[in-house]
């Protein structure tokens, strides 16, 4: 599909690998072990730039944990003057004063995970003890600043309390809650390479994800699915290029042609039903339309 029937339209910037959590279902396989990786401040304005050229409209900074990246203010700033629309997908539990200021100066959302009312089922997950009091007080302190919030709840562990988790958000004043299941990427795949199947069908429509090595994937699960490097192809040459060609053909061949279309928008700004944590829907699978999630959700969005 050629880049005028298939726009670029939302991009999440993974902008480090480094998280001070270290969540066994983790999708990046990112802990305090991670880095920056290659991709310097300059490298990322560099990105920012293509994107609001080729007529990008939102991105979404992440990690790792993306607050742990020294330069994310000054990424935000260079995006809301560009014109994009921002969300920063964060843990919340490391975010200074100034990072506040940028927030509310640049008319940031955030997006943020929660896994339990109990500090323990939620630290046991995060595996950081005093996460959940931060993540909760920092909930707070967002919609008490009028930043807009929304909270993702993902089944983990049994006994986890997920129902709970939704009300805890929901009674905090956060308006938009989703939920999602494990999904066998990263850590959480235990060691088992992934495969196409294990996508939505969704990766590569008017979307990508950009790593802290330049590299381009379909999506931020589809990261075994590489397009190019942003470091060697400017991203006009890649969205859309041979290698996105061939990847897109793959996955229509698993998934078939009508997957993208067949849920409604869930990941800002439209992405299909692929974690991690997906807005208000009542499934997050083509596949499992029918079936009842293993969480609550909120009918009606990464």
């Amino acid at each position: 599909m050629s880049a005028s029937q298939n726009p670029l339209e939302f991009a999440w910037l993974e902008v480090t690998g480094l998280c001070n959590e270290s969540c066994d279902h983790c999708y990046a396989d990112s802990s305090p072990k991670g880095t920056h990786g290659t991709m310097s401040a300059h490298n990322w304005i560099s990105v920012i730039d293509q994107l609001a050229t080729m007529g990008a409209d939102d991105v979404q900074f992440i990690g790792g944990e993306p607050t742990l990246y020294p330069h994310l203010a000054q990424l935000i700033q260079h995006a809301h003057g560009t014109g994009l629309g921002i969300e920063v997908f964060s843990n919340l539990t490391h975010i200074r004063e100034p990072l506040w200021e940028t927030f509310k100066a640049c008319g940031v959302k955030l997006a943020t995970s929660y896994y339990s009312d109990s500090a323990a089922d939620h630290d046991k997950v995060t595996r950081l003890r005093g996460s959940h009091m931060r993540t909760r007080a920092n909930v707070e302190k967002a919609l008490e600043l009028g930043i807009p919030l929304r909270g993702g709840v993902v089944a983990v562990n049994q006994g986890q309390r997920v129902d709970e988790a939704v009300r805890d958000l929901l009674a905090l004043g956060v308006e938009t809650v989703g939920g999602d299941r494990t999904r066998a990427f990263g850590r959480a795949s235990k060691g088992v390479a992934p495969t196409i199947a294990d996508l939505c069908g969704h990766c590569a429509h008017e979307k990508c994800a950009i790593g802290p090595t330049g590299d381009v994937w379909p999506c931020v699960l589809g990261r075994f699915l590489t397009l190019g490097n942003v470091l060697q192809t400017p991203l006009a040459d890649i969205w859309g290029g041979a290698q996105m060609t061939k990847v897109a053909a793959d996955i229509a061949a698993v998934h078939g042609d009508g997957a993208q279309s067949c849920t409604p928008p869930q990941f800002l700004p439209m992405c299909g039903p692929c974690g991690p944590c997906v807005p208000s829907v009542g499934h997050c699978d083509p596949r499992a339309a029918d079936a009842v999630t293993e969480v609550a959700t909120i009918g009606a969005p990464a």
